[in-house]
Order: structure tokens, then C-alpha cells, then sequence
């Protein structure tokens, strides 16, 4: 388990410096939410955007999680314990007013770039179009 990334994976790289190179930027590993004891792969806190790059196995992925063959019962109650958490974690996060995005590994980078720019930059334009009263 030690082993395991938690941050910095190859598909949260990728999707990152695309966005980056779209003029974007995000903390990387951050609590969307100071009091929420949960951290999104990239937030844009001004527009309120959280997004989850999650792995097919310990996020289980309808397409490809295949349950472990040794010790099963252990590792398949700790993947739908991840799935709770991701539900409630998207729950308090809309909440709060947050937009969430998950994407799986597997998905291809650029689209989820895409998927990012837009909603990140949706998020601004409505912001500048109807500014929170004070």
C-alpha cells in the first residue's frame, strides 16, 4: 500500500499540464474545503471547481475493476468504502456550491481538459455576469 501514488499519476500529470497549457491554474492535492478532511486532485477555488482524476481499482470502476482473487473480502469492502466517500465527498461539495468533476483513468486527457476548461471557465463567465451581492 505504501507503494501506492495517492498524487502525481500519470493520468493526473497529463490532464494537468494540459490544462496548464490552457492558461489555467489550480492548486494540485488540496482541500476544496478547509474543514473537509478530503483533498481533490485540482481545485480552482475562485470558480469553485473540484476534480477527481480516480484509478479503476480502488475507485471501482464499472468497466475495468476486477475484484482482488486473495484476500477479497478485505479489499472489496475498502473499494465500496472509496465509493461512499466519493459520494459523499460530491454531495458536500455541491452543497457548498461546488461544481465536482470525476473522470476515471482511463479516459482519454484531452477530453477531460476540455470538460475542465469549459466548466472552469463557465464558472468565471457567470461569476463576472452576476456577481454575488454583498
Amino acid at each position: 500500500m505504501q507503494a501506492i501514488r495517492s498524487r502525481d499519476t500519470t493520468p493526473e500529470r497529463l490532464i494537468r499540464r494540459l490544462v496548464h497549457a490552457q492558461g489555467l491554474r489550480y492548486r494540485v492535492a488540496a482541500r476544496p474545503l478547509p474543514k473537509l478532511r478530503r483533498t481533490a486532485d485540482m481545485v480552482f477555488r475562485p470558480a469553485k471547481v473540484a476534480v477527481f482524476i480516480d484509478g479503476c481499482y480502488w475507485h471501482g470502476c464499472p468497466e475495468h475493476y476486477v475484484p482482488p482473487k486473495t484476500n477479497s473480502g478485505y479489499w472489496s469492502d475498502k473499494v465500496a468504502r472509496n465509493v461512499a466517500r466519493d459520494r459523499d465527498t460530491d454531495q458536500r461539495l455541491t452543497a457548498e456550491g461546488w461544481t465536482v468533476l470525476r473522470f476515471w483513468e482511463h479516459e482519454p486527457s484531452d477530453e477531460c481538459a476540455a470538460r475542465i476548461t469549459a466548466e472552469v471557465e463557465r464558472r468565471r463567465n457567470a461569476e463576472r455576469e452576476d456577481p454575488p451581492s454583498s
